[in-house]
């Protein structure tokens, strides 16, 4: 044992000299990146997007959907309060938590497909993070100017013009911000009644809260963090490396044909010459475009979302100094292999990988489609008494009892007509009611106690019986089956 206060070293100190000393932090700090502004093909796919995403988003909540009298109006609401989730003509209920399960795996299969054919394009165009940090951006620089400008007022000293521009940025922030979660909100109550509440301090405290709690992420991740939530929070990155091939189409730099980097005054001086010159004339162009702050011709980076604004941004500078657009695009890794020894184009984006995920995402998606416009909207569980399992009468015949559980999703009232097969013998009795007519309430679940005699000669021992109930009107029917227990 080592004298107290003294530390314990292991190995020999050849060993302990060959490991190197840590120095520094081990901890890095956030580069902060100011992107330029861009115009170009995926600059104005991304805007487009980014208004239907966030028109989607905003405005969903206030379309009306009539579902009749006592239904909701609202065409999208999760009714936490009746436990009811209504899109449009759709109204699933907790027993229906199946069709979320279908739809998240859905959506994940969507995902692989989408990354097996154009890698983190969801990323992108589509990701929540990147459609509010853009639009933090865009505030960003409406305000304070591009990226120049915005340089400029990092590294000047604090004045009132400073402090005029970044309150006015923050404060459009956190109005964006808060806009986010009242909308999140309306999505759990009637959209226009919330909104009254809302402005009249009347509103349930969980709304306000729910509004705070969404007002401070939205500010902090789009306004703050940007590009570190993309990198170090989220786990897709990561998780399509694996998911990934040659064949899958990313932004790639095309070193081929921009190296060796020539600066576009000596470019044409060097081929007079016979020397190589590439059409990348070395402009970092493509690194101020990004919102990554990464350099795409370094290859393939986990960092990259794939927006395509780098491309955007070559293909202007390639345009005004008249050389073919293209250097920076979106390509695969088999066709970069392939003009490296000389070889021709290569492309399957049609291939196993891909064919797996269609077929899986189009028979998830048929079979959920299926049964959502088959499923019934009646619903029966029985449950057998415990203690007495049954009862013998002084006549000799046996009694078992049931609690009869009837759910009805209809939006009216209904009276269902119960009936008993498996044990001909036997008869049904419905207590405070009659069989033949078991009334429940619109959009509500119903039980009922139900009683089951038989005769004394009968030989029923646990024997196998089948509840069932039918709506007369419409036809619709259900069962569940129990047993019949006997001495």
């Amino acid at each position: 044992m080592p004298a107290p206060g003294r530390t314990k070293k292991f190995g020999t100190a050849a060993t302990r000299a060959a490991i190197p000393a840590v120095t520094g932090s081990l901890f890095a700090g956030r580069r902060k990146i100011q992107p330029q502004a861009v115009r170009g093909t995926f600059r104005r796919i991304k805007w487009a997007l980014l208004a239907v995403a966030l028109g989607v988003y905003y405005l969903v909540p206030f379309l009306r959907w009539d579902r009749g009298p006592g239904g909701p109006f609202q065409a999208v609401l999760l009714d936490l309060d009746r436990g009811r989730f209504y899109a449009f003509s759709i109204e699933l209920w907790p027993q229906d938590v199946t069709y979320v399960m279908g739809l998240l795996i859905l959506a994940a299969l969507i995902l692989f497909l989408m990354n097996a054919v154009a890698g983190r394009i969801w990323c992108g165009y589509l990701c929540p993070q990147t459609v509010w940090t853009d639009l933090f951006l865009a505030v960003e620089r409406l305000i304070e100017g591009d990226r120049r400008a915005r340089l400029r007022l990092d590294a000047a000293p604090w004045s009132v013009e400073t402090i005029a521009l970044r309150g006015m940025k923050h404060a459009i922030w956190l109005m964006i911000a808060w806009w986010t979660g009242g909308a999140w909100v309306l999505y759990f109550a009637d959209a226009p009644t919330l909104v009254g509440e809302l402005a009249t301090f009347q509103a349930p405290p969980a709304a306000y809260t729910a509004i705070l709690i969404l007002t401070a992420t939205t500010y902090g991740l789009a306004g703050h963090m940007r590009e570190q939530v993309c990198t170090f929070m989220c786990p897709w990155p990561r998780i399509q490396a694996a998911l990934t091939d040659e064949h899958a189409l990313n932004i790639l730099y095309r070193d081929d044909r921009g190296e060796p980097r020539t600066p576009a005054k000596k470019a044409a001086a060097r081929r007079a010459a016979g020397e190589p010159a590439g059409d990348c004339v070395d402009c970092f162009a493509c690194v101020t475009a990004c919102p990554a702050g990464i350099d795409i011709r370094d290859g393939l980076q986990m960092d990259c979302i794939q927006c395509g604004l780098c491309v955007d941004a070559c293909d202007a500078v390639m345009t005004r100094l008249d050389r073919p657009t293209g250097l920076i695009g979106y390509d695969t890794e088999a066709n970069r292999r392939s003009r490296a020894v000389g070889g021709g184009p290569v492309s399957r984006i049609v291939r196993p990988r891909t064919v797996l995920y269609a077929v899986l995402v189009a028979g998830v998606g048929g079979f959920m489609l299926y049964s959502l416009l088959t499923r019934s909207f009646t619903a029966l569980s029985v449950l057998h008494d415990r203690n007495p399992q049954f009862v013998t009468l002084s006549d000799g015949s046996v009694r078992n009892g049931f609690t009869l559980r009837i759910v009805n999703k209809r939006p009216a009232e209904r009276r269902f007509a119960l009936a008993l097969a498996g044990l001909p013998e036997a008869r049904v009795d419905v207590v405070g009611g009659v069989p033949d007519a078991l009334p429940v309430p619109a959009d509500a679940t119903q039980e009922f106690r139900v009683l089951v005699f038989m005769p004394p000669d009968a030989r029923a021992a646990n024997a196998p019986l089948t509840f069932r109930i039918t709506d007369p009107e419409t036809g619709e029917a259900a069962g569940a089956q129990d047993y019949f227990k006997a001495p």
